[in-house]
């Protein structure tokens, strides 16, 4: 994954809470076998209309948001079932970050896994946010994730909340695998050690077994 050090972006404000992860990729989409495409389909009975035609009464398909990478949200954000297909179709939309008071855990975590920062904000921050963003047309938010900060070019600036284990993954662009592999060295020590004390252990039953009185 590429990682994850500072980022700015047009904000795109979802004023919902409890936007479910049945919304982000609805169940007729789950079959499909690869990351790609998630995007076009993100909250897609939500964007369009009959004949997948863009609904133009939902907030992303307004042009001045357009291209927007920061997706500003309400409480409890990604609930619902826990496929991993939601933050597939968020990233592949171009989101990059997620700023929300809250989200459901599963969802939380997947996000990690597959690049994207979500940024835990104080409802009172992310009220003035969704004042800004839905005001001023072409509302952008730098995030600083190494200060874990938030901040525009008016002024506003707020911290976020992460975990140091989490924050060291988004950092270094890795996964759970890539995270295993960061220990290779130690991990093939090991392996060598244990298996070299399990031939030493092996041995001496052999030499217990035949040296035996019959």
């Amino acid at each position: 994954m590429q990682p994850f050090i500072k980022h700015t972006g047009l904000v795109a404000p979802l004023d919902r809470v409890n936007v479910d992860t049945d919304q982000m990729v609805p169940k007729q989409f789950l079959k499909a076998l690869t990351r790609e495409g998630f995007g076009r389909i993100l909250f897609y009975d939500w964007r369009y209309l009959p004949g997948e035609k863009p609904n133009p009464e939902f907030v992303l398909n307004f042009p001045r948001y357009k291209g927007a990478s920061v997706l500003l949200a309400r409480d409890n954000f990604g609930c619902g079932s826990s496929r991993e297909h939601a933050p597939w179709g968020i990233k592949d939309y171009g989101f990059r970050v997620i700023i929300a008071p809250s989200y459901a855990d599963i969802f939380y975590n997947n996000c990690f896994k597959n690049g994207i920062l979500p940024a835990i904000v104080p409802a009172a921050d992310v009220d003035e946010l969704f004042r800004r963003a839905e005001k001023e047309e072409g509302y952008a938010l730098s995030v600083d994730l190494p200060a874990q900060t938030i901040s525009d070019s008016h002024g506003f600036s707020c911290k976020f909340e992460i975990a140091p284990s989490r924050k060291e993954f988004l950092l270094k662009g890795l996964d759970d695998i890539g995270m295993t592999l960061e220990h290779d060295a130690a991990i093939a020590a090991y392996e060598k050690a244990h298996a070299a004390n399990a031939a030493v252990m092996h041995d001496a039953l052999d030499v217990k077994y035949y040296s035996r009185p019959s």
